[in-house]
């Protein structure tokens, strides 16, 4: 699962994926290219397991993110490097909130629901030359063939032509999975989920909610599938040179209950439709992520494919049951610890030993 961040210039998305993912900056110079990284996922009941366990290995799930090169400004130009977007699988789209005298903002002020307006006309105009294209191609081909399944698929197109041109984002769109599944190839960006980052100087960290709920923020990320959180990247970026101890100080002075950069890793997850399940034992305690919804079996082939070849049972303990209990022998003379089948889905925390034969 990947994550794409965007934004206009000097807002500051490639401090922020430097400092999510912990790739290095890239060289002054060089041509502006898509950059690759991996961040975990904050998860400390993989570290409340390891105290049960004493595991050899302590491993948390992990998030891929995009680093979407620098946009342009001028007239005719687009925003967004939109081809760089095509793979990922939700947005973070950063939008600034610091002043700086040494980078001013493209714009030449800061107004971050500007900015996420005018990224998400951004989206729905490439969605609608691409909706427009492939009516045309549909067009064609129901006047050559008469297919039923271009005039379906046509039918389809048309309702997204007609949301597009009243300027609404296809991830507000009520589709069918049948009808989602036949769109996926077209990599439609405003129906991907939206992660609005809002990038704050030292001051406004302070006091972040208020600060989104004034700027519009937080009433826009009231639509379906979008959420926003808050970041100092200036302020992580100074934290990651101190020790946990002066860092922990530092977080308690600005009021910070946790690190903004956990917030966004953890809401970028929850927007993958992401969940994660928990196996433990001597070698290893390890976060698996997973689609929320997947049944036992298929879980089990996150692991590895003869797991769920060869699939036969899954032992199941709710992760709170487990530390009340302190030990799996604990759980099973409560009877927390029950056996479920291939089609059982799997829960967010749930622990698992899968027993299998190949």
């Amino acid at each position: 699962m990947k994550a794409g961040i965007l934004g206009v210039s000097f807002v500051g998305k490639s401090t922020l994926f430097q400092l999510l993912t912990g790739t290095p900056a890239a060289a002054p110079g060089g041509r502006p290219e898509a950059r690759l990284g991996i961040a975990r996922v904050p998860d400390a009941r993989v570290a409340s397991l390891a105290e049960i366990f004493q595991p050899k290995k302590r491993t948390l799930a992990t998030v891929e993110y995009v680093d979407v090169p620098g946009v342009a400004k001028g007239e005719g130009q687009a925003l967004v490097d939109l081809p760089a977007l095509r793979g990922v699988d939700v947005l973070v789209h950063v939008v600034r909130a610091f002043d700086s005298d040494v980078a001013p903002h493209p714009e030449g002020s800061n107004d971050a629901l500007r900015d996420a307006k005018m990224l998400e006309l951004e989206l729905i105009l490439a969605d609608l030359a691409t909706v427009e294209r492939r009516l045309e191609r549909l067009e064609a081909n129901i006047k050559k063939a008469n297919k039923a399944e271009d005039a379906s698929e046509r039918a389809i197109f048309l309702r997204l032509k007609q949301a597009l041109e009243a300027e609404q984002p296809l991830r507000e769109t009520a589709l069918s999975d049948e009808e989602k599944g036949r769109l996926r190839g077209y990599a439609l960006l405003s129906g991907k989920p939206l992660l609005l980052v809002a990038n704050l100087g030292e001051q406004e960290i302070r006091e972040a909610q208020a600060w989104l709920e004034r700027s519009g923020l937080q009433a826009f990320a009231q639509k379906p599938a979008v959420a926003v959180c808050a970041v100092s990247a200036q302020v992580e970026a100074e934290m990651a040179e101190l020790s946990p101890e002066d860092a922990q100080a530092f977080r308690d002075d600005l009021g910070l209950s946790e690190p903004g950069l956990d917030r966004v890793i953890r809401s970028t997850y929850e927007l993958l439709g992401l969940v994660s399940f928990l196996t433990a034992g001597e070698d290893e305690c390890r976060a698996w992520p997973l689609r929320r919804g997947t049944r036992a079996q298929e879980a089990a082939g996150t692991i590895h494919s003869d797991i769920e070849r060869g699939f036969i049972r899954a032992q199941v303990v709710a992760f709170g049951d487990l530390v009340a209990a302190g030990s799996l022998a604990a759980c099973r003379e409560r009877g927390t610890l029950r056996l479920e089948g291939r089609d059982y889905t799997v829960q967010d925390g749930d622990v698992i030993e899968f027993k299998f034969n190949v």
